[in-house]
């Protein structure tokens, strides 16, 4: 090879420009060992063109320059190979090498032979991978051109292919990118990225601008370089009138514009879109065009999938009335909390709303959701925006923040001034509060166990100092823990019949005989100890067994009673204590009558027996009820007089046959002065008012003197008789005197 073709074979530039400038010529790559056919060939093409393009020749005068060229260049259109140079065959070598080692199957091939009988035309066309063959001396100016032209037309057609192929490559893996975006913000960012890469533009000037149909303005999402200080602005805030009609056009027009700048549309759900706008000034081919509508559709539906997945997730953590996370959301925020790098102590509180149920009953459920809205802006507006503030349940809201902010004093005050109503109507309302404080000394535990901490200090503040708020201690958990575990076994000794009911005579205080017997749960355990009622009644009362238990006492009651008759007059009763939440059953009266008719009994041979609080539940329903059971005979005591707070209003209206004393009026020295006075008062009222009296808890022969002087008919007490069983109870009635 001389030296005067050295400068020749330099790089060349890729065919076509991204800038507007002149097109890039074709590289054609001239590979014979005479250098005259080099000369003679890049005269004959001297000045002609292809599809607006000139030729560019690069020259090589062995088979060996030629290769190391192409492994150097891989952009060359057409290689014009000799096909005897230095060997017989090296430009038949040379062909295969390219395919098949260079793996370039896009540059066409034409072979060129001043010695036809080496490479016979047919064989080689049919065995290489080649465009044309011809002898040199067949191939004149024009034969020239006309193969070159029709092979630059080849490998451009095969270039548009591949580079059609990679662009469609590059939308798949971009639109993989794209859809693991997990927020509009990250979704924003990689479409521009993707974007500047497919477009192959280096410029750092991107947009991108969301609407939303809740807005009256588009809003710059995600903005790079010059633009960064518009991120989280509206778009008429940017000051360059090109870009900002660009993207208003984009939205409002719903369609690309790739003047000025590449502007393309992004529709979402329910009318939302995105635009992305790119500071390029590339030409784009047609090719160009249609991958960039792929990548836009691809991208359209990533934006949709990532709206109804925000959606999704809105349901499933964001309280849909008050627009507040949900318990979902409360629980991953404290998540979110523990797991912080710089953690610190937090405190978390559940505070529930006093009487909401009762508001929301007496009123409407419109009224009880204006409750709720006043209260979810009076924490947000109170307790300010580094507090989370949630609603986990009907009207229980959970908060937490710093521990300085959620003292129980600041709680309090949340509620201390009266909450404005949609119709600015003032109402005050309490709230009682359970708060779990986590210090950033100690592990901080999971957050379900925050919650149910939170949730343990709330019920202690519930049962006991309602209105106020308590701070989560270990003997509340324990406490807690040793309720659960001891409802636990109250719910297997009902199912496996291990509870029992003892009897307490009534005895008529002026001869002593026994007119009834008050039955009482008792629970006895394996091991042959019991468990005061005291201690699982509330439990039963809590957990919703009571209705069942209670049905359960009333049936083993009255089976007693009917067992003994031939052994006590037809007068003898059998009481049965009642709870709320008996009362509270709809069809609590039919029952028990069904009740009196299964056991072939007569209505005044069952009392049932009401405490003071559900007497005042709610006085109309009760008298209801009450009245339907007088109908049938059944008599009705109020248990506990004295202790709670009945009015002579109500003794007015209900159906009470008779007022039973509470024992704290009679038992030990409580006969004595005072308490024994109260005690004859109470005689007085229930004479005025027709009602009858017994006096419990009476332990010695004084305390029965006593009341019976003052004109206490019946008694019941250690005195005559403690709890029996049903066997004891038989045995102790063949010693006493029952009515007959």
């Amino acid at each position: 090879m001389s030296d005067v073709n050295d400068d020749l074979m330099v790089f060349a530039d890729e065919t076509g420009t991204d800038d507007g400038s002149a097109p890039l010529p074709w590289q054609i790559l001239i590979i014979d060992d005479d250098p005259d056919v080099h000369a003679t060939t890049k005269l004959a093409l001297k000045g002609l063109s292809v599809d607006g393009c000139e030729l560019s020749f690069f020259d090589a005068y062995s088979a060996e320059e030629g290769l190391k060229l192409l492994q150097q260049n891989s952009e060359f259109s057409v290689a014009l190979v000799d096909v005897v140079m230095e060997r017989d065959d090296s430009g038949l070598r040379l062909v295969q090498t390219i395919r098949d080692r260079l793996h370039n199957h896009r540059i066409r091939l034409i072979l060129r032979t001043g010695q036809p009988g080496y490479a016979p035309e047919s064989e080689t066309i049919q065995w290489y991978d080649i465009n044309d063959y011809r002898t040199k001396s067949e191939l004149t100016r024009v034969r020239l051109f006309t193969s070159i032209a029709i092979a630059i037309r080849s490998y451009s057609q095969l270039k548009q292919l591949e580079a059609n192929r990679n662009g469609l490559e590059q939308v798949v893996e971009a639109t993989s990118t794209i859809s693991q975006a997990s927020d509009l913000k990250r979704l924003s960012a990689e479409i521009l990225t993707q974007m500047r890469a497919l477009l192959n533009a280096d410029t750092p000037c991107i947009m991108c601008a969301a609407l939303e149909p809740q807005q009256d303005e588009p809003f710059i999402l995600t903005a790079e370089g010059r633009f960064s200080e518009y991120e989280g602005r509206p778009l008429n805030a940017v000051d360059e009138p090109m870009v900002r009609q660009r993207l208003v056009s984009v939205l409002h027009e719903q369609r690309h514009r790739l003047d000025d700048g590449i502007c393309i549309y992004l529709p979402g759900p329910n009318q939302q879109a995105l635009a992305a706008w790119v500071d390029s000034n590339k030409r784009l081919t047609d090719s160009d065009q249609r991958l960039l509508e792929v990548f836009a559709s691809n991208v359209a539906i990533a934006f949709e999938n990532l709206r109804l997945y925000e959606a999704m997730e809105q349901l499933a953590y964001q309280d849909s009335l008050v627009q507040l996370p949900n318990r979902n959301g409360f629980i991953a925020a404290i998540e979110r909390q523990i797991a912080s790098t710089t953690p610190s102590s937090f405190a978390v509180a559940l505070v529930d709303l006093d009487n909401f149920s009762y508001m929301n009953s007496v009123l409407d459920d419109a009224f009880g959701d204006a409750i709720l809205h006043a209260v979810a802006q009076r924490l947000r507006l109170q307790l300010g925006s580094e507090v989370v503030v949630a609603r986990v349940g009907g009207d229980v809201f959970g908060v937490m923040g710093d521990p300085e902010a959620l003292t129980p004093e600041q709680i309090s005050r949340l509620f201390s001034a009266p909450l404005s109503l949609h119709q600015n109507e003032p109402l005050r309302i309490a709230a009682t509060s359970g708060l779990r404080v986590v210090p950033d000394s100690e592990k901080a535990p999971s957050a379900a166990a925050i919650i149910k901490d939170a949730g343990v200090a709330l019920k202690q503040a519930k049962h006991f100092y309602r209105g106020q708020t308590v701070r989560f201690a270990t003997e509340l958990a324990d406490a807690a823990r040793d309720r659960m575990q001891l409802l636990s076994r109250l719910r297997t000794a009902f199912t496996k019949d291990r509870l029992q009911l003892h009897y307490q005579p009534f005895i008529r205080l002026t001869d002593e005989a026994t007119v009834g017997a008050e039955s009482l749960l008792r629970w006895k355990t394996e091991d042959g100890n019991y468990i005061p009622p005291d201690q699982f009644i509330p439990l039963a009362e809590q957990s919703g067994m009571m209705v069942a238990l209670g049905d359960w006492v009333i049936n083993t009651a009255l089976r007693w009673r009917a067992g003994l008759v031939g052994h006590v007059g037809d007068a003898f009763r059998v009481a049965v204590n009642v709870s709320l939440m008996q009362m509270r059953e709809d069809d609590f009266a039919e029952k028990l009558v069904q009740a009196l008719y299964t056991h072939q009994l007569k209505g005044h041979q069952v009392e049932i027996e009401l405490t003071e609080s559900v007497a005042v539940d709610d006085v109309t329903r009760v008298k209801e009820k009450l009245d339907y059971l007088r109908r049938y005979n059944i008599g009705i005591a109020m248990d506990d007089f004295g202790t709670g707070y009945s009015s002579l209003n109500i003794l007015s209206r209900l159906p009470i046959d008779r007022l039973k004393i509470d024992r704290s009026f009679v038992s030990g020295h409580a006969a004595d002065g005072l308490r024994l006075n109260m005690a004859h008062t109470m005689m007085e009222l229930a004479e005025n008012f027709q009602m009858q009296t017994i006096a419990e808890g009476i332990e010695t022969p004084e305390q029965r003197d006593a009341l019976r002087q003052k004109g206490c008919l019946e008694g019941q007490g250690y005195l005559f008789s403690k709890p029996l069983g049903q066997q004891q109870f038989y045995d102790w009635l063949l010693q006493s005197k029952p009515d007959t």
